[in-house]
């Protein structure tokens, strides 16, 4: 059984009559990407500041590489690399520059600041853009540079809070590649993400969160088997027929979930006769995704 980088148990956070966190386990064991999936307002960002002790949790337990959190939150950042949702870059600093500000907060000695800044600018894929202001950069240019501002450190564990969000797909592909390289490399990382296929992607394993709790937590095909089944039957057609063939499911036993012009029937293999008809296809984390945490957009 590995170590767990990340050790969280009965983790409770209020804000207000807000239960933003509500009894989470979670575990990251060490070497592994470990993907924190869930809707907006499934409470991923205020774990993810627990985590980091931006935000100090109501009730719990949290350790972070062997820390005790909050009591030991300054020795568990030392050794943790963050990368934001929200993009906090000094625009008014070069690309290198940026990096050169972190060396000196996270106390690299003299003789290591500059090999750390062009491993990070390596990883980066950033070293022709060293003299770049920040503010000529595009965004999945900027995106990158806060990953490498992570790992100028060289940390033990990297947390990712939605890396690739409101970026294109070719850019968001670019990003999965280097994430990939650094899971490959040894690295421990907890990646908050609401894309289904970012999280198929690049997890070992997927923890499904829904009104502050995990509801699911494994390798993302077993809890496509154990949750929906191997197979899904999509059925289409106007609503009327749609609410028709919810009720035949629910008799039959049968899960489903609506998607706008059909209904899909979710664990159907071996089952043919008493169904209709439909277009069958294998089911996808996507699936689960809405069957554990519902349709309605928070």
């Amino acid at each position: 059984m590995p170590a767990l980088a990340i050790r969280l148990r009965s983790v409770v956070k209020h804000y207000g009559d807000i239960k933003a966190v509500d009894g989470l386990d979670l575990d990251v064991p060490e070497g592994t990407c470990v993907g924190l999936l869930g809707p907006n307002g499934a409470g991923k960002s205020t774990t993810m500041k627990m985590l980091t002790a931006q935000a100090i949790a109501d009730s719990g337990e949290l350790e972070v590489l062997g820390y005790t959190l909050p009591g030991q939150s300054k020795q568990s950042r030392a050794e943790m690399g963050v990368t934001p949702q929200l993009d906090n870059l000094d625009t008014t600093l070069t690309v290198e520059q940026n990096l050169l500000v972190f060396t000196y907060l996270y106390r690299l000695p003299r003789s290591e600041r500059r090999p750390a800044i062009e491993r990070a600018l390596d990883i980066a894929n950033l070293a022709d853009r060293r003299h770049t202001k920040v503010d000529k950069l595009s965004g999945g240019m900027r995106r990158r540079l806060l990953i490498a501002r992570a790992l100028v450190h060289r940390p033990r564990l990297l947390l990712l809070d939605e890396p690739t969000v409101g970026l294109d797909p070719q850019v968001r592909q670019e990003l999965w590649a280097l994430i990939d390289a650094l899971r490959n490399e040894g690295t421990s990382i907890l990646m908050s993400t609401h894309y289904i296929e970012e999280a198929e992607r690049l997890a070992d394993t997927v923890t499904i969160m829904s009104k502050g709790c995990a509801v699911a937590t494994g390798l993302p095909r077993d809890l496509v088997i154990e949750h929906a089944g191997r197979e899904v039957l999509e059925v289409y057609g106007p609503p009327a027929r749609l609410a028709e063939v919810e009720a035949s499911a629910a008799g039959c036993m049968l899960r489903t979930r609506r998607t706008g012009t059909s209904v899909a029937l979710l664990g159907v293999e071996g089952r043919n006769g008493d169904l209709p008809h439909g277009e069958r296809r294998a089911t996808t984390l996507e699936d689960v995704f809405v069957l554990l945490t519902g349709e309605e957009v928070r």
